[in-house]
C-alpha cells in the first residue's frame, strides 16, 4: 500500500483549496504525515508604455497582508495533532509550489483544480495543470 510521509498542499482561500487541505489533512492522518501548506502571492506588477512597473509599496502591503491572512485562515482548517508547515511565498504560483514541494521533501502534492475556461486554459494554462505537468511526484487534484 502506498504511504506518504511529506505531503504539500497548494492554498489559495478558495473553495476548492479549502477542499483539497481537508483532504490532505485526512491523508496526513491516515499516513502519520507532515504537511506543508503552501500560499504563493504575486505582486501586481503595472504596464506603462514600455516599461513594467512594481505596484506602489502601499499596494504590495496590502498582497503581503492577505497572502499571510490566508494562510492564517488555512491554519485553523488543520486538525490539532497534524504536523503542520505554514510558507508564504511570493512568485508564480505554479513554480512556487513545485519549489517549496521539493525543498519539503514531498512525496505528494494536493491542490484545488480550477476551471478557467477553454480559451484561457490554452492561452494561459493552469496552476494545476502546470503543477501536474512538470511534478516529479504524484500530484491529487482535488475537484
Amino acid at each position: 500500500m502506498m504511504s506518504y510521509k511529506q505531503i504539500a498542499v497548494a492554498y489559495d482561500g478558495s473553495n476548492l483549496s479549502k477542499q483539497a487541505l481537508q483532504h490532505a489533512a485526512r491523508l496526513a492522518q491516515a499516513f502519520n504525515s507532515k504537511l506543508t501548506v503552501i500560499h504563493a502571492y504575486a505582486t501586481p506588477m503595472l504596464n506603462a508604455g514600455d516599461m513594467l512597473l512594481t505596484a506602489p509599496s502601499n499596494w504590495t502591503q496590502e498582497y503581503v497582508d492577505y497572502a499571510y491572512k490566508q494562510i492564517d485562515s488555512a491554519k485553523t482548517l488543520v486538525p490539532a495533532g497534524i504536523d503542520a508547515d505554514f510558507q508564504t511565498v511570493e512568485g508564480y504560483a505554479a513554480q512556487v509550489i513545485l519549489d517549496c514541494a521539493e525543498r519539503a521533501g514531498a512525496d505528494l502534492i494536493v491542490m484545488g483544480s480550477r476551471g478557467l475556461g477553454a480559451i484561457r486554459e490554452f492561452v494561459l494554462g493552469s496552476v494545476s495543470h502546470n503543477v501536474a505537468q512538470h511534478a516529479k511526484i504524484p500530484v491529487l487534484i482535488v475537484k
